[in-house]
C-alpha cells in the first residue's frame, strides 16, 4: 500500500465557530484560518505530500451575509496578493478551481496571475477549491463534454471536471468534528479514506496532520477490490 499519499482533501471547518469561542470577530477567524492553510500547506510539503485540496469556499458560501462575504473577497485578495509569494518561495504551486467566473474580473485575474507565477514550483500543488460544489463539477463537466460532442461516460466526465488534472484524494480530512463531506470533490472522493478531528481549523497543528498521516498508513485501503 502507498504510505505516503498522493493527494490529501481537506474541509477546513470551524473557522466562524473558533472565533465565537475565543470571543473574538467572525472575520478574525476567517484570517486566523487562512494563515493555518498556508502552514498545513507547507507541513505536507515537508511530508512529501505532492497534492493539497482545500475547500476554500463553497458555492454555498454565497449565501453568507454581505459583510462576510465581502470579507472573505478582501482576504481572497489578500492570499494572492501577500501570500502567493510565500508558497512561491516554499517551491508550492497554486491551481484554483470552481466557478471562478463568479469571482469579480480583478480577482479572476490575480488567480491565473498566481497560477502562472507559481507554474515552475515543483515541491507540491495546492489546488484551492473557490466556489466550488461537487454536483455542479459533475454537471458542469457533463455539459462542457456534450458541448463537445462527446457521449456521456465516466472518461468524458472525468476528462472535463475541473479537477481533471488533480489525482484522487487518498485522504480527506473534516476539522470542527462534523462527520459529512458536503460535496467536497465528489467525483473524485469515492475511494478516499476520510478523517473526523473534532479540533476547530484555526486550532489543527502539524501533529494534528501527522497523526491522520500514521493512522492513514496503517489502514487496509482495498479500493473496491
Amino acid at each position: 500500500m502507498q504510505k505516503t499519499p498522493v493527494c490529501v482533501g481537506i474541509i477546513m471547518d470551524g473557522n466562524r465557530r473558533w472565533a465565537k469561542a475565543h470571543d473574538l470577530p467572525t472575520l478574525e477567524g476567517h484570517r486566523r484560518g487562512l494563515d493555518n492553510l498556508i502552514e498545513c500547506a507547507k507541513w505536507l510539503r515537508d511530508a512529501n505530500v505532492a497534492h493539497m485540496a482545500v475547500f476554500a469556499f463553497s458555492a454555498e458560501n454565497w449565501k453568507r451575509s454581505e459583510e462576510e462575504v465581502s470579507y472573505l473577497m478582501d482576504l481572497l485578495r489578500v492570499f494572492i496578493k501577500d501570500r502567493i509569494d510565500e508558497l512561491k518561495k516554499e517551491n508550492v504551486r497554486v491551481r484554483f478551481i470552481g466557478e471562478l467566473e463568479r469571482f469579480s474580473p480583478d480577482l479572476q485575474e490575480s488567480m491565473r496571475t498566481a497560477e502562472q507565477e507559481t507554474t515552475q514550483n515543483s515541491a507540491s500543488t495546492l489546488w484551492v477549491c473557490l466556489s466550488y460544489g461537487g454536483r455542479a463539477e459533475i454537471a458542469a463537466a457533463a455539459a462542457k463534454a456534450a458541448k463537445e460532442g462527446m457521449p456521456i461516460t465516466e472518461a468524458s466526465i472525468e476528462k472535463n471536471l475541473w479537477s481533471a488534472q488533480m489525482p484522487d484524494p487518498d485522504l480527506i480530512i473534516r476539522t470542527s468534528g462534523e462527520q459529512r463531506l458536503s460535496g467536497f470533490l465528489t467525483w473524485k472522493s469515492t475511494y478516499s479514506e476520510l478523517f473526523f478531528v473534532d479540533k476547530m481549523w484555526p486550532d489543527i497543528t502539524e501533529d494534528d496532520l501527522s497523526r491522520v498521516l500514521v493512522e492513514y498508513a496503517a489502514r487496509d485501503r482495498r479500493n473496491g477490490v
